[in-house]
C-alpha cells in the first residue's frame, strides 16, 4: 500500500491550527482562571471575596500543569487530554454566570487541574508540527496572541459587562477546541510516524539527559518569577487609579518585546538579552521608588517591567520548546516549567500581600527585588552552561564553552577517510571526541556497549587509526594546519 506523503504546506497548517488554538486556549487561562479580570469582576459582581477562589485556581492548575504528563502519554492521547480538558472548563465555568458560591469554588478547582493538563499536552503537539530551530517564534506566537486576546476579553469586561466577558472567555474555548480538533486526527499522527525516514529515527532517539538542566530551569523561572507576583500585588494596585490607561497599556510592552525577540534574523544570538532584562526590571522598581504615581510614571515603571517579563518568559518558554526532543514524554517538561512558573507567580504574590501588610516602604521593596536579581544573576552563568551542553543554538545562550569537541567532530569528519562514515559512526566519533566512555555513548544513544565497539573500531579502520589517542592526535594535526593556513591567509 503505498504512504501518501505529508507535505511541508499539511505541515504549515498542523502548525498555525495548533498554535492559534493553543493561544485562544491560553487567553482564557490569562484573562479567566489565572487571576484575570474576568474572575475578579464576576466575583465582585456577586459579592464574594475572590482571594480563596484565586488561591484554589492558582493550587489547581499547578497541580493540573504537573500532571499533565501522567496524563498525556502519547501524542494520540495528548489531543484528546486537551479536547477533554477544555470541554471540562467550558461546563466548570459557567456556574459564574450566576454567582453560586460553592459551585463557582468546585468549578475553579476543575477549571484549574483540567486546564493545566490541556496546557502540558499541547507540549506533543509544539514537538511534533513545529520545526526544533522555528521553536522559538511558535512560542512567541502563542504569547503574542494569547495576550492580545485576553486585552480585548479585559476591555469587554470593564467596559460591557462581566458577563460579556466571560461568554468571551468561554467561545475562546470553543474556537480553540475547534482549531486543535482540525490540526490533527489519528490517521494523520500514524501516517506521520510512518513517514519517519530511518534517519529522522536514529535522530529522535539521540537524546541528552535534560533532568539537571530542566531542574535548573525550573529554579530559575521560579525565583525570576517571583518579581512578576511582586508586580502584580505591589506596584499594579499603586496604579488602579490610572483606570483607561491601565487596562489597555498594560500588556503592550510585553507584546512588544515579545515581537522585538522573535523578529531578531534566525542565526543572530543574543545572550545578553537575559541581563537587559535584569537590567530592566531594576530600573523598574527602582523607578517606583523615586517616581510619582502620574501618567508618565506609569509608563516608566510598567513598560521596564513588562518588557523584561516578555524578554524572560520568551527565554524559558523557547529551552522548553528546545527541550522537547530530548525526552519521551514532552508534556511533563512543558507541565514542569509552566508550574515552576505558576508557583513563583503564587509565592511571589504572597510576599507582596506581606509587604503590603507591614507597610514596607518603596525602597525596602527594591531592596528585596535587587535581593531576587542577585541571586538570579549568580544562577545564570551555572544555567547557561547546563543548557549549552543540551541546546547548541538557542538565541538566548552563549556559545557552550566546551563545544570545542564538537568543532573537532566536524574537523575530523572533514578529514578523507577510505570509506565515508555512516550516520552513526558520526555519531559515535561526535561522542568520542566529548571524552564520553564507551558505556556512556551507549547509554545516550540508546546501544549495547559491543555495538558502540563495533562502530569505533569501524571507525578507526576508515581513518587508519589504531586507537582513541591517535585520532585525537591525527585531528590535532589537521587543526593546526588549518589553522596556520588560515593565519597565511589573514597575512
Amino acid at each position: 500500500m503505498e504512504i501518501k506523503r505529508i507535505s511541508w504546506i499539511e505541515t504549515a497548517d498542523k502548525r498555525s491550527f495548533s498554535v492559534i488554538g493553543f493561544s485562544f486556549l491560553f487567553a482564557y487561562i490569562l484573562s479567566f482562571l489565572f487571576e484575570g479580570e474576568v474572575l475578579y469582576s464576576r466575583l465582585e459582581s456577586q459579592g464574594l471575596d475572590p482571594s480563596g477562589f484565586v488561591l484554589a485556581a492558582i493550587v489547581s492548575h499547578f497541580i493540573g500543569l504537573a500532571s499533565g504528563g501522567f496524563v498525556a502519554k502519547n501524542q494520540l492521547s495528548a489531543k484528546r487530554v486537551m479536547l477533554a480538558g477544555m470541554a471540562l472548563c467550558l461546563i466548570a465555568t459557567t456556574p459564574f454566570y450566576w454567582g453560586n458560591a460553592e459551585l463557582c469554588l468546585t468549578g475553579l478547582v476543575i477549571c484549574g487541574f483540567a486546564g493545566g493538563c490541556a496546557v502540558a499536552a499541547w507540549a506533543y503537539f509544539l514537538r511534533a508540527f513545529t520545526p526544533h530551530h522555528e521553536r522559538l517564534r511558535s512560542c512567541a506566537d502563542v504569547l503574542i496572541h494569547s495576550n492580545f486576546f485576553m486585552i480585548i476579553i479585559t476591555l469587554v469586561t470593564l467596559y460591557l459587562s462581566s458577563k460579556a466577558g466571560l461568554a468571551l472567555s468561554q467561545i475562546c474555548l470553543l474556537i480553540a477546541m475547534g482549531l486543535i480538533w482540525l490540526s490533527s486526527t489519528e490517521d494523520e499522527w500514524n501516517l506521520r510516524i510512518a513517514n519517519q525516514t530511518p534517519k529522522t529515527r536514529t535522530k529522535e532517539r539521540v537524546r541528552k539527559d535534560i533532568r539537571k538542566p530542566l531542574l535548573l530551569l525550573c529554579v530559575f523561572i521560579f525565583i525570576i518569577t517571583i518579581d512578576s507576583g511582586l508586580m502584580y500585588q505591589v506596584i499594579k494596585p499603586s496604579f488602579d487609579h490610572l483606570v483607561g490607561l491601565t487596562n489597555w497599556y498594560w500588556a503592550l510592552p510585553y507584546i512588544t518585546a515579545l515581537l522585538i525577540v522573535r523578529n531578531l534574523p534566525q542565526r543572530t544570538r543574543s545572550p545578553q538579552l537575559l541581563y537587559l532584562g535584569m537590567a530592566m526590571i531594576i530600573a523598574s522598581f527602582v523607578g517606583f521608588s523615586i517616581l510619582g504615581r502620574g501618567v508618565v510614571d506609569y509608563l516608566v515603571v510598567d513598560t521596564l517591567m513588562l518588557g523584561a517579563m516578555g524578554i524572560f518568559d520568551l527565554f524559558w518558554w523557547s529551552i522548553i520548546g528546545e527541550m522537547l526532543d530530548h525526552s519521551d514524554n514532552p508534556a511533563r517538561v512543558l507541565g514542569a516549567g509552566l508550574a515552576a512558573n505558576v508557583a513563583g507567580v503564587l509565592f511571589g504574590g504572597y510576599l507582596g500581600m506581606a509587604v503590603s501588610s507591614i507597610r514596607l516602604s518603596s525602597a525596602e521593596l527594591t531592596v528585596i527585588a535587587l535581593t531576587i536579581i542577585c541571586v538570579t544573576m549568580i544562577l545564570l552563568p551555572v544555567l547557561n552552561r547546563q543548557l549549552s551542553i543540551v541546546l547548541q543554538d538557542n538565541r538566548y545562550l552563549q556559545d557552550h564553552e566546551n563545544s570545542k569537541a564538537t568543532q573537532q567532530a566536524g574537523i575530523v569528519i572533514q578529514i578523507e577517510a577510505q570509506e565515508p562514515l555512516t550516520t552513526r559512526e558520526e555519531e559515535v566519533l561526535e561522542h568520542i571526541l566529548a571524552g564520553e566512555s564507551t558505556r556512556m555513548i551507549a547509554t545516550t544513544l540508546f546501544i549495547s556497549e559491543s555495538t558502540v565497539k563495533t562502530h569505533t573500531r569501524n571507525i578507526f579502520a576508515k581513518y587508519g587509526v589504531a586507537s582513541r589517542a591517535e585520532l585525537i592526535s591525527n585531528l590535532l594535526r589537521v587543526q593546526n594546519n588549518a589553522e596556520s593556513e588560515d593565519q597565511t591567509d589573514a597575512g
